[in-house]
């Protein structure tokens, strides 16, 4: 038995369970957690999504399908943008206002060549409403990680009511766990011993989040 296996052990026997391993963790988990705090309409939870962003100071904009290209233009030419990468999927009438300098998301990019780029815009594979929290799964309209993390300024589209969940286990559900998940709760940020507070250390300073209807 490893030191893995003797840890595990001791964890499950401390929350009550089998000392074993699990024969499948689908049936022998105990997963009667709540999936959901409170009850919330469609309209609630949205409404608490955006609330918490906020929280985490991401910049909120909300639009429908007919007005996406001129907030997205918007946005680039408020943070000054010159430059802007793509991923390879992303739907070009995204970015049908913008006249900026287009960076594909290509494999050979470095990371000294990407931090030149001024903005991202992508897509999302769903965000939480109670956490705050905006989830990348590396699909083809949200591309490769790096993109996302070396940059700058991030717009980051969200589809509602369809792609907001109020809960992480709800987001579970809908996550491919060998997908390249990364968990996005407001602009990057750390603070130091005395706790004063730097965003853009490992991760956009800016995050702008749409919450496109329609």
């Amino acid at each position: 038995m490893s030191s893995r296996d003797v840890i595990l052990g001791r964890v499950r026997r401390a929350l009550g369970g089998p000392p074993g391993a699990p024969t499948t963790y689908d049936t022998d988990i105990d997963r009667d957690y709540l999936h959901e705090h409170g009850d919330r309409t469609t309209t609630q939870t949205v409404e608490l999504l955006a609330v918490n962003l906020a929280d985490y100071r991401a910049n909120v904009h909300r639009c429908t399908a007919g007005e996406l290209a001129a907030t997205v233009a918007r946005l680039l030419a408020e943070h000054g943008s010159r430059s802007v990468a793509i991923p390879g999927g992303l739907h070009e009438e995204w970015l049908a206002q913008t006249g900026l300098t287009r960076v594909a998301d290509d494999a050979q990019s470095t990371p000294a060549a990407l931090d030149q780029v001024d903005s991202v815009v992508t897509a999302c594979a769903v965000a939480i409403a109670e956490t705050g929290t905006i989830v990348l799964d590396g699909s083809p309209d949200q591309g490769r990680r790096r993109i996302t993390l070396i940059l700058d300024h991030h717009i980051c589209v969200v589809r509602v009511p369809d792609q907001v969940v109020s809960s992480v286990p709800q987001a579970l559900e809908r996550l491919d766990p060998t997908r390249p998940l990364t968990w996005i709760s407001g602009p990057s940020a750390t603070s130091d011993i005395e706790l004063d507070r730097v965003e853009g250390v490992h991760g956009p300073r800016t995050l702008e989040v749409i919450l496109l209807s329609g």
